[in-house]
């Protein structure tokens, strides 16, 4: 049964790449923000090492315009484009990374982090490291951390079709499924041109998922505001 969506005023999402913002985690933003609540997105870094759109004279530039531009669609009011090394995420200390994160969350008080799932969906290393950061800031700051996750279901019929590594959750695992609308993140997906046109995991997956999200609860805050009593 599809649940609301837990209650924030803004959300700061972490991630790894350009369009992970979308194509992750587009549906659970669009739905945030059609809710009402502010968002921001902070992006490590420039996707310059992504084997699609390579042909590009500079991609970091163009992955750089496409994550602008996707943001502008989800009515993202921040992006912060970080330009560590793509694919090597994990050589640089978790806590730098985690300051960037503790920063953006003081900058626009923030009390929702938004992420993927431990495991990093696709198993990429870069996407783990990004959730971590964002664990090890939320700890700092006690902030609730929300996952973007996948039903193991679909993780495995993906992976049989596809010969790819996505990480999936037994029911046990996941904490809420929540309706959303796919217009929005379809067109935010759109803008990533060089990631998007030959990709047909992502069509596939988003297939498979239909309208609705699952979620992991990563970390919930330990104290309510004064003025929640």
């Amino acid at each position: 049964m599809p649940a609301d969506l837990p209650a924030a005023t803004m959300v700061l999402a972490v991630c790894a790449h350009p369009d992970d913002e979308s194509f992750g985690l587009g549906g659970i933003l669009g739905a945030y923000v059609a809710a009402g609540t502010r968002a921001a997105v902070l992006c490590f870094t420039a996707g310059e090492a992504s084997t699609l759109g390579s042909g590009s004279a500079d991609l970091a530039e163009v992955r750089a315009r496409e994550l602008a531009a996707a943001g502008a669609v989800l009515g993202i009011a921040h992006v912060e484009l970080l330009t560590y090394p793509d694919g090597a995420l994990a050589t640089i200390p978790l806590i730098d990374l985690a300051a960037h994160v503790r920063r953006l969350a003081a900058r626009f008080s923030a009390d929702l982090l938004l992420v993927f799932d431990e495991g990093g969906i696709t198993g990429h290393p870069d996407h783990c490291v990004a959730t971590e950061a964002a664990l090890v800031a939320a700890r700092e700051i006690d902030l609730s951390v929300l996952a973007w996750a996948m039903p193991k279901e679909t993780a495995d019929r993906l992976n049989r079709e596809f010969a790819t590594h996505f990480v999936g959750r037994d029911d046990a695992e996941l904490d809420m499924v929540i309706n959303v609308d796919r217009v929005r993140q379809g067109q935010a997906i759109a803008c990533h041109e060089s990631q998007a046109g030959q990709n047909p995991v992502l069509w596939r997956r988003l297939e498979l998922l239909g309208e609705r999200e699952w979620l992991r609860v990563l970390a919930a805050r330990r104290r309510q505001d004064a003025s929640e009593g």
